[in-house]
């Protein structure tokens, strides 16, 4: 399905948006709940990749297909791996086994997992032999996606002996890491990170909290704060359910967006985005998201929507996602007009004062291109092919554009 965004704007300036969990925190708690099942988890994402974990770690099956979840397909290798007498193919779309999955497979086979390679050494499809793991020493480069990391800890406490995780070198995401870690803690496995060394005891009691709810998704925030931005000022928008003392670290929005003229605001669990003046159109917005990669496209585009000079680094784990969403981002831009040049780890963005319209947005089967780019419809008409690819983590996104006064069309 191809969507058409006619240049809209918001019909109501004091609107008020309900987002479903958080894709990161529901993942990580889905895989805990199958470890501790006396957990009960409230408001989980009801995105593709959360309906795709909950099925895998539901299924009897020795063949399990993942699709495009990579959050999945790490958590579930670290899984299975422990799965005692359990053996399983897991697999995912083409462009899963183009995404590199050996840095954990070799930290598991560490450990001593019992792990093949289906076709080509390094991705998936893995043939998967659970098995008790006695070892608890392993090291990885500190630098990789912090998802092989989780996948980890997450399995850790059910190691015969715990984990001692020591990262090699500067750390990537620190914020989902420590996610992790706090999810960890308040079901009551013990855990410390000091320097660059990360414990886990071993815990096979009962969890000391049995209720967890999750919060409302940030990544998906990021798009709101992008419309807030393209939007008149004083527009406001509000959305539910977050906390001030979020764990997800793309919840920095609050701090970056203040560079774009917005003001954030928490109260009974929800937060209030204002657009409290214009921007200088001189200005330069340079932002390290080594902590918060996933808001990069949501930055370039709010950037070039209000004409700034934009400088984005520490974006060297985008090359692996759902698409090399470096070389995509530059594309697309492009096709308004902007000049975009980019390395394997920042975009630079020079500033432009046109935007030209009726241009065609390719998604690359990646989310986050569809809903970095429909703010744009507040500056200009432009059409958003496979749109239905929103579904991965927010499945309810155009119908909640339309509640604001997005004009949408099938194209």
């Amino acid at each position: 399905m191809n969507l058409k965004i006619l240049k809209s704007s918001i019909q109501n300036r004091q609107s008020s948006i309900t987002i479903t969990g958080s894709k990161s925190e529901s993942n990580r708690l889905l895989l805990l709940k199958a470890l501790f099942p006396q957990l009960e988890i409230n408001n989980i994402s009801n995105s593709d990749d959360s309906v795709l974990m909950t099925k895998a770690l539901a299924s009897d099956r020795a063949h399990i297909d993942i699709h495009h979840a990579g959050t999945a397909m790490r958590f579930l290798t670290a899984y299975f791996s422990i799965q005692e007498g359990k053996e399983v193919i897991l697999t995912g779309s083409s462009r899963m086994q183009e995404r590199p999955i050996g840095i954990l497979v070799e930290a598991l086979r560490q450990l001593g997992a019992d792990i093949l390679y289906e076709k080509t050494a390094g991705f998936p499809p893995l043939k998967i032999k659970g098995k008790k793991l006695k070892n608890s020493k392993v090291s990885l480069k500190a630098n990789v996606s912090s998802q092989y990391i989780s996948a980890l800890l997450l399995i850790a406490s059910k190691l015969e002996n715990g984990l001692e995780l020591t990262l090699e070198g500067k750390i990537t995401s620190v914020p989902y890491i420590n996610m992790t870690l706090q999810l960890l803690n308040e079901i009551g496995v013990e855990t410390t990170f000091l320097d660059n060394v990360i414990t886990v005891k071993p815990h096979n009691s009962d969890v000391k909290t049995k209720i967890l709810t999750v919060e409302s998704d940030w990544s998906s925030a990021s798009y709101y704060f992008s419309i807030a931005a393209l939007s008149n000022v004083d527009t406001t928008l509000r959305l539910s359910s977050y906390k001030k003392d979020s764990l997800q670290g793309d919840s920095i929005l609050s701090e970056l967006y203040k560079e774009f003229g917005i003001e954030t605001s928490f109260k009974n669990n929800s937060v209030t985005i204002k657009k409290v003046r214009k921007v200088d159109g001189n200005k330069t917005i340079e932002i390290d998201l080594r902590n918060a990669p996933d808001i990069a496209q949501t930055i370039a585009v709010t950037a070039f929507g209000l004409g700034l000079e934009c400088h984005l680094t520490g974006l060297h784990t985008l090359k692996i996602k759902e698409t090399d969403r470096l070389v995509a981002l530059k594309a697309e831009l492009e096709k308004f007009g902007a000049e975009v040049e980019i390395t394997d780890e920042s975009l630079y963005l020079k500033p432009s004062k046109s935007i030209k319209s009726d241009v065609s947005v390719e998604t690359y089967n990646d989310h986050r291109m569809a809903m970095a780019f429909a703010p744009l419809g507040l500056k200009t008409t432009l059409q958003i092919n496979n749109a239905e690819v929103v579904s991965k983590s927010y499945p309810q996104f155009w119908d909640d554009l339309k509640t604001l006064g997005f004009q949408l069309t099938q194209a």
